[in-house]
């Protein structure tokens, strides 16, 4: 894989496209919108001949104006195609939630309350089952569908050019037409630990750092924007790299 590799200094984006890929927003609507604007904004001014705005995954979870986030992303890519969002495990894990599959994951342990009280809901890890099952019962009610069509519909991958866009990374030893979706959503060590070249550059976040992880491999620009207010992304086009960042209080 390394010999047929490409590094991150030589990849390139399709001619005559320019991408953008924006991290992590967990529920900081305020740092997502200030980000879509200014790249709405270059986009406007230097009008590439085509464009993407690709969010990585996880929309929801311990930021606190989730609500605000699924509906302005389910409203912007139902109405602009070239605006395109990844599903991230936060996400999986509210699905599953909804779905009844499980009363005690992830999406309950890790940020949910958060994201229940955005839409009204008070929910609180450690209660009993049936009161797990009312606060269950009073999402499904709360929450619009169209943000859970939006969620459900969430790819797990883009390739655009020399760039693999997903949300967590790869599995070294796979191809990528054949990586599986808890890999894309989830794999951490055996990715990140990898030191040689992948097939195309994998533009990744969920694992949080506190500036934008650049390697010869990858990128990680998952920097955390719930805890520590700062949104990165970064622009693609040709051989051309740019690191955008939003930070807010």
């Amino acid at each position: 894989m390394t010999s047929e590799g490409i590094s991150f200094d030589e990849a390139a984006a399709p001619e005559g496209l320019r991408l953008y890929a924006i991290g992590d927003i967990h529920g900081r609507f305020d740092l997502m919108a200030e980000m879509h604007a200014r790249i709405m904004d270059e986009i406007e001014r230097d009008r590439p001949n085509d464009w993407r705005i690709i969010y990585l995954g996880d929309y929801i979870d311990r930021g606190g104006q989730e609500a605000q986030v699924l509906d302005f992303l389910a409203r912007t890519t139902a109405e602009e195609s070239r605006v395109q969002a990844l599903a991230g495990n936060h996400d999986q894990g509210l699905l599953d939630f909804l779905a009844g599959k499980t009363l005690d994951n992830l999406f309950v342990n890790n940020g949910g309350e958060t994201t229940a009280a955005s839409y009204g809901v008070s929910l609180q890890a450690d209660a009993p089952p049936d009161e797990m099952r009312q606060t269950r019962d009073s999402l499904l009610k709360a929450i619009p569908q169209a943000h859970i069509a939006f969620m459900r519909d969430l790819p797990l991958s883009f390739t655009y050019g020399d760039y693999f866009f997903c949300h967590a990374g790869i599995r070294p030893e796979l191809p990528l037409d054949r990586q599986v979706p808890h890999d894309l959503m989830w794999i951490r060590q055996e990715f990140q630990n990898h030191l040689g070249l992948f097939p195309k550059v994998i533009i990744h976040g969920h694992t949080p750092v506190r500036r934008a992880d650049i390697h010869a491999n990858r990128v990680n620009l998952d920097t955390g924007a719930w805890k520590g207010g700062l949104l990165s992304a970064m622009m693609f086009e040709g051989k051309r790299k740019r690191l955008l960042e939003v930070a807010l209080s």
